[in-house]
C-alpha cells in the first residue's frame, strides 16, 4: 500500500468525551440518563432470583487446557529492550477500546499495535485490557530486567448476572472469555483483574519511578495515568506530552527489525496474500459481469482473508481503468471491463495480526495491450533497480532514489518531462513525481506502515539491517485528463508492489510467489481463468 516519504507523527491526543449533562426535569425533551435507558426497550431481562438460580445451575465447569503460544517465548526480550529505551518507567500498553459504528454497533475490535507486540495477544483479544511493563528490580543477573502485568477482565461465574446478562462481555452473549490462569499460561504473562490496575500503577510512583502511557489508545486508562501523576508530583504540560510520545516512539522504533515469530508471520500472511488474488484472478468473469465490479474483486479477497486470516489488513483497494490513477481508491464501486487494467493492493492480516501488502496491476482480458506493457515494464524495471539495490549498509531512502532514476529516465524518453532526467531528479526538480507522488517503501509488519511513529534517523535516514521487512513499490499514474500525458497511455495506472527481507548479503522477496513480469502474469491468469 502506498505511502509518502514523509513518516507521519502523532499530532494530537484523544480525550474522552464531555460527560452529558441532564435535562432540566421541565427541559424540552428526555434527559441523557431517559434516553440511555432506552437502549434496553428491544428486549428484558429477567432479574428475580427464581430465574437467577435456574439460569446458573447445571453447566459443566470443566476448564479446557491452556496452551503456551509461540510468542511467548520471544516477548520477553522485547519488554527488555523497552525498558532499556526507558529505564525508571512503568510503561502502561492499553489494547484499547470499542469504536461506535452507528448507535449501538460497534467496529471489529482491533487492538493496539503496541500492546500486541508487547503481550503477543492478537485477533480481537482483549477490549479493555491493559499490559503493564516495568523494571524488575529484583532480576537476577541472566533473568529478563523487565516485569510485566497483564490486567484484564476474566470470565465470571454462572452464577452471576454478567453470564446472561451484560451484552459487552457476558459468556452468553460474547462467547467463552478466559480466566487469569488460562490468559497467563497462555502468553506466560502475570494476569490480574481489570479493576486492580488503578492500585497498581500507582503504586511507589515518583521521583524514582515514573508512569507513562501509549496515547491517544484508551481515553480512560490515560485520563487515570494523568491522575495519578498528578497526585505523585510528576510533571503535566509538555514535559508529560514528551514522555508518552517517547514511549509510543520507542515502542515503535522496536518494530523496525524483526525476530524470527515476526517474520515467520509474515511469510503467513504473504502466502495467504498470494491465494487470495489467485482466488480474485479466478472470479474476473463475475466481476466484469457486474455494476460494481470492483467490489466483487474486494469482496472475493476479503473472503479469503476472513477464512484463512483475522482479515484484511487494510482496505482493499480495486481501481479498474483510470481509478487505478487514484492512489488509495477504497470506494470500490466502480465497473471492471475488458481491455482494462485493474490494480489490486491488497493483504491479509494473519490471526497474529502482522499483515502482508501486495499489489499487482493485472489485464482485465488477460493480456496487456502495447501501452498498457510499455507502462507495466518501465514500472518493473524501477522495482528492479530497488531490489538490485537493497542490501544490508545503504539507506533506507536510497531504495526510493534507485527507483526514480529509471521513472524519470523512461519519462524523459516518452517526451513528458520539461528538461532531462537529471534535471528532474534534481531537488529543484521533481517534475516526474506528478505521476508518482507516493513513496517507493514503506516498513511492515503489524500495521501496513509500520513504525510509523519512528524519528527519521532510525526510519528514513537509517541504514538497511538484516530483519528488516518492507514493500518495494513504485508506479506510474496518468490521469485520463492530464493533457502532459500521451493520449494513448491516458487512463493507465500501473503499481507493483512486494514484500521484502533484508538477509545478511541482500534482500529476499518474500512475495516472489505470486507473478509479477507480463509474460508470467499473462500465462498465470490463463492457468486460472481457461476458456476466457
Amino acid at each position: 500500500m502506498t505511502q509518502n516519504n514523509d513518516v507521519p507523527r502523532p499530532t494530537s491526543r484523544e480525550t474522552p468525551a464531555p460527560a452529558a449533562q441532564e435535562a432540566p426535569a421541565d427541559g424540552p425533551g428526555p434527559s441523557a440518563e431517559e434516553l440511555a435507558s432506552r437502549g434496553d426497550s428491544r428486549s428484558e431481562r429477567p432479574t428475580n432470583e427464581a430465574f437467577r438460580a435456574f439460569i446458573a445451575a447445571d453447566w459443566d465447569e470443566t476448564v479446557p487446557a491452556a496452551e503456551r503460544r509461540e510468542v511467548a517465548d520471544f516477548t520477553p526480550a522485547r519488554r527488555d529492550a523497552l525498558v532499556d529505551e526507558l529505564p525508571a518507567t512503568r510503561m502502561v500498553l492499553p489494547a484499547g477500546v470499542f469504536k461506535v459504528r452507528a448507535n449501538d454497533t460497534d467496529y471489529p475490535f482491533r487492538p493496539d499495535t503496541g500492546f500486541v507486540y508487547f503481550s503477543g495477544l492478537g485477533t480481537d483479544e482483549e477490549p479493555d485490557s491493559v499490559l503493564v511493563v516495568e523494571p524488575d528490580p529484583d532480576a537476577a543477573e541472566g533473568e529478563p530486567a523487565s516485569r510485566a502485568t497483564y490486567f484484564f477482565r476474566p470470565r465470571a461465574g454462572f452464577d452471576s448476572t454478567e453470564f446472561y446478562a451484560d451484552a459487552r462481555y457476558g459468556e452468553l452473549w460474547v462467547g467463552r472469555r478466559p480466566t487469569l490462569e488460562e490468559t497467563a499460561a497462555r502468553i506466560g504473562i502475570e494476569c490480574r483483574h481489570i479493576d486492580e490496575l488503578r492500585d497498581a500503577l500507582a503504586k511507589d510512583v515518583g521521583p524514582q519511578l515514573s508512569l507513562a502511557i501509549v496515547p491517544g489508545v484508551d481515553p480512560g486508562v490515560q485520563g487515570m495515568v494523568e491522575e495519578i501523576r498528578s497526585q505523585n508530583g510528576l510533571p503535566d504540560g509538555e514535559e508529560q506530552t514528551r514522555e508518552f510520545d517517547r514511549l509510543q516512539e520507542a515502542a515503535s522504533e522496536q518494530r523496525l527489525v524483526k525476530d524470527d515469530f515476526e517474520v515467520s508471520q509474515m511469510r503467513e500472511a504473504v502466502k495467504a496474500t498470494i491465494a487470495g488474488f489467485e482466488d480474485v484472478v479466478a472470479a474476473l468473469p463475475q466481476a466484469v459481469g457486474h455494476r460494481r465490479g470492483e467490489r466483487v474483486i474486494e469482496g472475493v479477497f476479503g473472503a479469503s482473508a476472513r477464512a484463512e486470516g483475522n482479515g484484511v489488513g487494510y482496505d482493499t483497494i480495486a481501481a479498474a481503468g483510470n481509478h487505478a490513477c487514484t492512489l488509495h481508491w477504497v470506494r470500490n464501486d466502480g465497473t471492471v471491463s475488458e481491455g482494462e487494467l485493474v490494480l489490486i493492493d491488497a493483504g491479509v492480516e494473519v490471526d497474529s495480526l502482522y499483515t502482508a501488502d501486495l499489489t499487482r496491476t493485472l489485464p482485465v482480458s488477460g493480456t496487456y495491450s502495447p501501452a498498457q506493457r510499455r507502462v507495466y515494464e518501465a514500472v518493473l524495471e524501477a522495482a528492479d533497480a530497488a531490489f538490485a539495490a537493497a542490501r544490508p549498509g545503504i539507506r533506507f531512502r536510497d531504495l526510493h532514489t534507485t527507483a526514480m532514476q529509471v521513472i524519470a529516465r523512461h519519462l524523459e524518453e516518452w517526451g513528458m518531462l520539461p528538461g532531462t532526467a537529471e534535471e528532474s531528479l534534481a531537488p529543484e526538480g521533481q517534475f516526474h513525481r506528478r505521476w508518482m507522488v507516493h513513496g517507493t517503501s514503506h516498513h511492515l509488519g503489524l500495521d501496513v506502515h509500520d513504525c510509523a511513529q519512528a524519528r527519521r534517523e532510525m526510519y528514513m535516514d537509517a541504514e538497511l539491517v538484516p530483519g528488516m521487512v518492507f514493500t518495494i513499490e513504485p508506479g506510474l499514474y496518468f490521469q485520463e485528463n492530464d493533457l502532459k500525458v500521451p493520449e494513448e497511455l491516458r487512463g493507465i495506472g500501473v503499481r507493483i508492489e512486494d514484500d521484502v527481507l533484508v538477509t545478511e548479503d541482500g534482500v529476499e522477496n518474500l512475495s516472489a510467489a505470486l507473478p509479477r513480469r507480463p509474460d508470467e502474469i499473462e500465462a498465470w491468469m490463463g492457468s486460472l481463468t481457461p476458456g476466457r
